[in-house]
């Protein structure tokens, strides 16, 4: 099998025939695309743990340039009732929901309540130590931006953002009846298997260009430091605290797609999935039998 820098899906090699069907095996992701995948993998993990440290400093949100206590977008706390105990509370406009034990009063590694947005076991470190927690989102930040615009740049000049994540006008006409068979768990085989569907691409596209500029920009406008060398950062999200509120509710989609897609994998086939995002090979079945092709001298070969 030849891999090419862009994850060309050409190539294949033949197993064993297992019955009525053959299995074939092809290339679906080259290696730059499995190492820069688990990269991100890694990279967000720590980012999304180090940052709800940070949220929780302030485990409240808001809009416009400077906290407004009496107009809070979202809020985690402890609150005390007439009876003498306490409960954790998360309020979202002017809803409150009961959320003891995961949100704003949750239990610690040593077995006590405490009042913190997160549990302890949702950040990084997991003891409450913002210094340490800025440290390492700060750090992985740019490892995030350096994987993403080298994603971006070795996919433009490979052909592998325009062959394998553009749609194509089939791939937008038929996003209803794909959308309908994903909610079946009804998965594409065979030949329609080697490449991605209008969601799939859709999605990753929103997500490297949407999601990922956006959660960077805001990101960049929480610091003074850079909001005095570029003022347009806090014109363009309306201020700081606009600024942070938006950066966790990009956070909150790069999760939501994450869990989606973990799902994805695991009921389309874990093995098969997983193994194509070590190896880079992804197995398909045909309808019939297949013999490797035979050289001049009869041998056959892949």
């Amino acid at each position: 099998m030849r891999e090419d820098s862009g994850g060309n899906m050409s190539e294949i090699t033949l197993e064993p025939d297992r019955g009525p069907s053959q299995r074939i095996l092809f290339l679906r992701h080259s290696a730059v695309v499995r190492v820069m995948h688990w990269v991100n993998f890694a990279t967000l993990c720590i980012m999304l743990m180090s940052g709800l440290q940070i949220f929780n400093a302030h485990p409240s949100l808001y809009w416009g340039q400077s906290s407004n206590f009496s107009h809070r977008l979202l809020r985690m706390e402890a609150v005390d009732r007439a009876d003498g105990s306490t409960e954790g509370v998360t309020v979202v406009g002017g809803r409150w929901f009961v959320t003891t034990g995961l949100f704003g009063w949750s239990r610690g590694s040593d077995g006590n309540y405490t009042a913190r947005g997160f549990p302890d076991w949702a950040t990084l470190p997991s003891s409450t130590w913002l210094a340490m927690g800025r440290l390492w989102h700060l750090f992985f930040a740019w490892v995030l931006v350096i994987n993403g615009v080298a994603y971006v740049a070795i996919g433009i000049a490979s052909g592998h953002l325009r062959r394998d994540l553009l749609p194509t006008r089939a791939d937008l006409r038929a996003l209803g009846h794909t959308l309908v068979e994903h909610a079946r768990l009804r998965f594409p085989k065979g030949e329609a298997a080697r490449h991605y569907n209008g969601i799939q691409k859709l999605a990753y596209l929103f997500i490297v260009f949407v999601v990922g500029p956006v959660m960077v920009l805001s990101g960049l406008a929480m610091s003074p430091t850079m909001d005095a060398g570029y003022p347009w950062l806090l014109t363009l999200f309306d201020g700081r605290q606009s600024a942070r509120t938006v950066h966790f509710l990009g956070a909150a989609t790069l999760l939501a797609f994450f869990l989606v897609h973990v799902a994805m994998v695991v009921v389309s086939g874990l093995g098969n999935n997983l193994t194509s995002m070590i190896t880079g090979r992804y197995a398909i079945a045909t309808g019939a039998p297949v013999r490797p092709a035979a050289d001049a001298s009869g041998r056959e070969h892949e």
